[in-house]
């Protein structure tokens, strides 16, 4: 019987607290890690990622973007971290914002949420401004792997307001673009128990929330969390003082301290203390 997305994602949080690193290989993260920008320091900085982080934080996030910039070493290079991390007990959600229709977004769903593919962590990030219908091979495949799905609703961008925050007549009544991803979300985690398998990406730096999540019944990514100026308060502000289903993503906050896999860590756990501080 397969264990759901959701109950694993449940239980890291439980365990290791609500985090997620992201592992973004940038080129001046590189250097400055003294690592060069090719698929030799490309890799040995996914090793120290893995090295250091997989035994403490619920979830690592590989930026699938800086790995595929090196071409197919580069993607070869995500793959092997994913198992990695994964042999590791480490939930890996595979940041590639696929978005697509018909077979082609079939075939997205093949790569990244298939059993046996080596591209398949256990989530993806995806678009759904193509509509949201349009990623339905992809839930079906999540849910026939036990895998997840983090779709982009409200972004923690400045830019992302100019689609996400406007609003469409329905006969229902007004709601914002953001809303109704939220509100089909929220109808494919029905039942599902404590954490559906459909996640929503909403930034944790945002000014004010501007939506219902009240029905959502799954996790929530939180990026814009440390370097881009969210605060543990304002986490609290936009998605309630237990932060219940929430999980903050942070990067540049994290990886600062490399190479010493020991500062990594440190900074990971002083994160980690922050997050789980009982509300004032």
């Amino acid at each position: 019987m397969i264990t759901t997305f959701g109950a694993r994602l449940s239980a890291a949080m439980d365990a290791r607290g609500p985090l997620c690193v992201g592992v973004d290989p940038h080129p001046a993260l590189l250097t400055a890690w003294g690592l060069t920008d090719d698929l030799t320091g490309l890799r040995r900085f996914a090793e120290i990622c893995v090295e250091a982080l997989a035994d403490e934080v619920a979830m690592l996030k590989p930026q699938s973007a800086f790995f595929e910039s090196h071409g197919s070493g580069g993607i070869a290079v995500l793959e092997q971290l994913i198992a990695d991390a994964r042999a590791r007990g480490t939930l890996v959600l595979v940041d590639a914002k696929r978005g697509d229709i018909g077979s082609t977004m079939t075939a997205y769903a093949k790569a990244y949420l298939t059993e046996g593919s080596a591209l398949a962590g256990d989530a993806v990030t995806l678009s759904p401004y193509l509509g949201f219908d349009s990623l339905a091979p992809a839930f079906e495949a999540a849910s026939a792997s036990g895998r997840g799905v983090f779709v982009l609703a409200r972004t923690s961008n400045p830019e992302g307001s100019s689609v996400q925050d406007a609003v469409a007549s329905k006969a229902d009544g007004e709601r914002s673009v953001a809303q109704g991803m939220v509100d089909a979300a929220a109808q494919l985690n029905v039942g599902a128990p404590r954490l559906g398998a459909v996640g929503l990406v909403v930034g944790g730096n945002l000014p004010t929330l501007n939506l219902d999540l009240s029905g959502l019944n799954g996790p929530i990514l939180a990026p814009g969390f440390g370097a881009q100026g969210g605060t543990v308060a304002d986490l609290r502000r936009l998605f309630g003082p237990n932060l219940e289903g929430v999980l903050p993503t942070s990067s540049r906050d994290v990886l600062r301290h490399g190479p010493d896999a020991e500062a990594l860590r440190a900074a990971v756990r002083e994160l980690r203390a922050r997050l789980t501080e009982p509300a004032a």
